[in-house]
């Protein structure tokens, strides 16, 4: 794995936001979030870290290497899918390493939010849900619930993020991970007990939109909101 991208706090470091990108992605291509923040002087005492997924053969792709989180067979049938479980498994731990790092500086679990886009969406989800402590947000940009069939065995025996509230957006048009992958990921993660907020947005594609973005700085402002100098 490469450096992530760190887009430093304004003011004093009391939060941290991991966003993971989509598949032939990097860190650079969501880093725009956090510039539009900074220009509105939103997110202050909030750190950035956009992580690169390694450079790895995707099998949809005729087995090119590319940025990804784990391989990928096909987008046909996300329900009944061969999934890439040694792939899955290693960027999971990546990513929990992330987190590691930010409680390590500091920053307690419950002011670190991880989320992501499409396969980084997908990622931050099993990441999120499995991590070994409560941690201040998850959300997923039109993406879809891994591992499905063993996430019960993933999950700590505590559910430590049973109540950390999900955030899920996806396009009722969306050409690559269909809009009813993701709303059947969202029902099976409140099947488990968990709290979800699904949105969807009509006529997007496989994409971002702003009313969408605008929700998740909702749901930030909520999930870890500004401290001034209150103590951590």
């Amino acid at each position: 794995m490469t450096t992530p991208l760190v887009v430093p706090a304004l003011k004093r470091h009391t939060a941290t936001v991991i966003v993971a990108h989509g598949l032939g992605d990097s860190g650079a291509g969501w880093i725009f979030l956090a510039e539009n923040w900074r220009r509105r002087s939103k997110f202050e005492e909030v750190k950035f870290v956009f992580p690169s997924a390694p450079m790895i053969p995707i099998t949809l792709n005729m087995g090119m290497r590319m940025p990804g989180w784990y391989d990928i067979k096909s987008l046909s049938d996300l329900a009944s899918r061969e999934e890439d479980e040694a792939g899955i498994t290693r960027s999971r731990g990546y990513l929990h390493s992330l987190i590691d790092t930010e409680v390590a500086s500091g920053i307690p679990a419950n002011r670190v939010v991880i989320g992501g886009f499409s396969q980084g969406g997908a990622m931050s989800l099993i990441s999120g849900v499995t991590y070994k402590n409560q941690l201040g947000g998850i959300f997923g940009l039109s993406c879809y619930l891994l591992l499905q069939s063993k996430l019960k065995s993933l999950i700590p025996t505590d559910s430590p993020n049973q109540n950390t509230p999900i955030f899920l957006g996806h396009g009722d048009a969306d050409q690559v991970v269909a809009h009813k992958y993701g709303k059947a990921s969202a029902d099976a993660l409140k099947e488990l007990g968990y709290k979800v907020d699904f949105r969807t947005y009509e006529n997007l594609v496989h994409s971002a939109d702003p009313d969408e973005i605008d929700h998740l700085e909702e749901y930030l402002n909520q999930q870890i909101p500004a401290l001034g100098e209150e103590k951590l």
